[in-house]
C-alpha cells in the first residue's frame, strides 16, 4: 500500500537534511568568495544566474493571469527580499558561520509577530512564550555587553527581518497562484532591486569569483527544491527539527574551512531559537488538524 503524500517521515527528513546541507554549502561558498565583491553586487549575480538556471520555468508562465494586485504584491515581495539578501551576504563576510546559521533561524520568530502585528492572527499565551525564548535565544548569542555587536550581527537580524516579510507577502499569495510561479517572480524581482546598489560602483568580477556565484545559485536552487520535497513528503513538524543540524554542519565547517571556533554560546541560543520554531510549528499544525476535524463534522 502506498504511505499518504505528506505522511513519509523518513523521506522528509532525509529531503530537509540534505536541505541543511546544501544551504550551509551556500554560506560556505559566499564566506570563501571574501569581500573583494560588494554584498549587493554578489547577490545581484547570483540572481541572474538563479534565472538562467529556472529557465525551463518560464513556460509555465505563459497562460498565468497576474492581478494588478498580484504584480504590486511580487514587487513589494522581491524588494523586501533583495534587502534581506544584502543583508546576508554582508553578514557573511562579517561574523562567523555559525552565528550567521543560528540568527537565521530568527526569520520564522519575525514571521509570527508580522503575522500577529499585520494580518490579524492570534498569538496565543504559549506561542508568546516561545516567540520570548526565541528572543532569550537571540540575546545569548550576541550577548550585549559582554561582547561588541558588530555590523554583521545587526545586518543578520534584520535580515531575518526582511526574510520574514518575504514569507508573510508570499504567503498571501501561496492559495493564488502555483508556486513555479512564486519562484520565478521572486527571482526576476529580486535582480531588479538589487540593480541600483549593484550596479552603483560595479566592481568587475574575477573567474573564480563569478565561478564560485554560480555555485551558490545552483545550491540555493537545488536546497529549495529539496525543501519542497520535505514538505511534500512530511508535516513540518517532522522536517523543522531535521533543520536544525544545518547549526551543526555550519560550525563543524566553520571550525574546519575558516578556524572560526565552535562558540557554546551560539549553540545554546540556537537550541533556544530552534527549540521555539518547532514549538510554534507544531501548535500551528495542531490548529490546522483541529480546524480540518471541526470543518469535517460539521459537514457530516
Amino acid at each position: 500500500m502506498t504511505p499518504p503524500q505528506n505522511n513519509r517521515p523518513l523521506a522528509g527528513v532525509f529531503w530537509m537534511l540534505l536541505t541543511g546541507f546544501l544551504f550551509v554549502g551556500v554560506t560556505i561558498l559566499v564566506k570563501m568568495n571574501g569581500t573583494h565583491l560588494p554584498a549587493a553586487q554578489s547577490g545581484f549575480i547570483r540572481y541572474l544566474i538563479g534565472v538562467v538556471l529556472l529557465l525551463p520555468l518560464f513556460a509555465q508562465m505563459r497562460n498565468t493571469k497576474i492581478t494588478p494586485r498580484q504584480w504590486k504584491m511580487f514587487t513589494a515581495r522581491g524588494f523586501t527580499h533583495a534587502f534581506g539578501i544584502i543583508g546576508w551576504f554582508f553578514a557573511m563576510t562579517q561574523i562567523p558561520v555559525a552565528e550567521v546559521t543560528a540568527l537565521g533561524y530568527m526569520s520564522p520568530i519575525f514571521v509570527t509577530l508580522g503575522a500577529f502585528l499585520f494580518l490579524g492572527e492570534r498569538l496565543a499565551a504559549r506561542r508568546l512564550i516561545a516567540v520570548g525564548l526565541a528572543l532569550l535565544g537571540a540575546l545569548i548569542i550576541l550577548r550585549p555587553g559582554f561582547r561588541e555587536i558588530g555590523p554583521g550581527h545587526l545586518a543578520m537580524m534584520l535580515t531575518a527581518v526582511f526574510f520574514a516579510g518575504s514569507y508573510l507577502l508570499g504567503k498571501q499569495l501561496t492559495d493564488e497562484t502555483s508556486p513555479a510561479v512564486m519562484v520565478l517572480m521572486l527571482s526576476i524581482f529580486v535582480p531588479i532591486g538589487l540593480s541600483p546598489m549593484a550596479l552603483y560602483g560595479w566592481v568587475t568580477p574575477t573567474g573564480p569569483e563569478l565561478l564560485t556565484l554560480t555555485g551558490v545559485a545552483v545550491l540555493a536552487t537545488t536546497g529549495h527544491y529539496t525543501m519542497s520535497k520535505a514538505f511534500q513528503a512530511a508535516p513540518i513538524t517532522v522536517t523543522q527539527p531535521a533543520s536544525f543540524l544545518q547549526l551543526v554542519w555550519a560550525i563543524l565547517l566553520g571550525a574546519l574551512l575558516f578556524d572560526e571556533p565552535a562558540d557554546v554560546w551560539v549553540v545554546l541560543g540556537g537550541v533556544c531559537i530552534m527549540g521555539s520554531v518547532v514549538f510554534i510549528s507544531w501548535r500551528e499544525a495542531t490548529l490546522k488538524r483541529k480546524q480540518r476535524a471541526t470543518a469535517a463534522m460539521n459537514h457530516q
